[in-house]
């Protein structure tokens, strides 16, 4: 019965397994913060105010990134609109 025990039973992970998880995806977030431009927050506040005149959307279906590709810089602005 001991051993039928043992293999039904699946270890959940630990506390520290998902701390490091949890750890890794915000050590992730900060880098990706960190090679944006101080401006990058301003301009997507700016972004937001305009569209909001004309469309209602939250803060979360407006993405900006700012991506580098040799002497250029590029800005992409993905936009979640909503359906009529």
């Amino acid at each position: 019965m001991n051993l039928l025990d043992f293999f039904r039973s699946r270890k959940e992970p630990s506390s520290a397994s998902i701390a490091r998880e949890r750890l890794q995806i915000l050590v992730a977030s900060e880098r990706k913060l960190r090679d944006q431009p101080d401006f990058m927050p301003a301009l997507q506040r700016d972004i937001l105010e305009v569209i909001r005149k004309y469309i209602p959307i939250e803060d979360d279906q407006v993405q900006v990134e700012m991506a580098n590709q040799g002497d250029y810089s590029i800005l992409e602005l993905n936009i979640t609109l909503p359906e009529r």
